[in-house]
């Protein structure tokens, strides 16, 4: 099956002070460990950028497709459905993540990928005790439905819509919710795992 990945890293990092892509855990920025992540198991991956693209171009030198979203400020609705424009016609299903998730273990995703392509539910999506989390699975018969929300619309109605079709996999990964948004949460992060 052929699933297409996309990262979005369009955010302008205000609460952070800098770009989140650009930083680093485990040896990698947070934007190369997404694409690392997701590339194991999605074939093409596309890193959607909008804030500070051309630093994060300048000094992440192989990312994989990148669009631009051209208007980031319309939050990050704006930016998946920039990604999902760009995903090819022959995709069966994509796989999404937010570039504040560094944390994920690809073993997460591997389980993840394993479930979506042998069950038929439209979604699927990771769970650490009660929260769900990234990254979420979807059939590519979603992705019109994501792309005709008006931009005053949250991402999460279109899984609110279809929880019926969703396939909940539990993990032993706090990392799927555990989002990075500012200093004191950065902080956090990297005195949960050794250097």
């Amino acid at each position: 099956m052929s699933i297409t990945g996309i990262i979005l890293s369009a955010g302008a990092s205000r609460r952070m002070g800098s770009p989140k892509a650009l930083l680093n855990f485990e040896g990698q920025t947070f934007l190369e460990r997404a694409v690392a992540l997701l590339s194991a198991e999605c074939d093409p991956v596309i890193v959607v950028l909008g804030y500070e693209a051309g630093a994060i171009r300048k000094t992440i030198s192989d990312l994989p497709n990148v669009v631009v979203n051209p208007a980031p400020e319309r939050g990050m609705l704006s930016s998946l459905q920039c990604g999902l424009k760009a995903m090819p016609a022959n995709s069966q299903g994509f796989a999404f993540t937010l570039v504040d998730f560094p944390a994920i273990l690809p073993a997460t995703v591997s389980t993840l990928a394993g479930r979506f392509r042998t069950h038929e539910n439209l979604l699927v999506i990771p769970k650490f005790g009660d929260r769900r989390g990234h990254p979420v699975f979807a059939s590519h018969s979603l992705a019109a439905e994501w792309l005709a929300l008006p931009l005053t619309a949250k991402a999460n109605e279109i899984v609110n819509r279809h929880e019926a079709d969703i396939q909940y996999v539990c993990v032993d990964d706090p990392g799927i919710a555990a989002d990075v948004d500012d200093p004191e949460s950065y902080r956090r992060l990297l005195l949960t795992r050794p250097a």
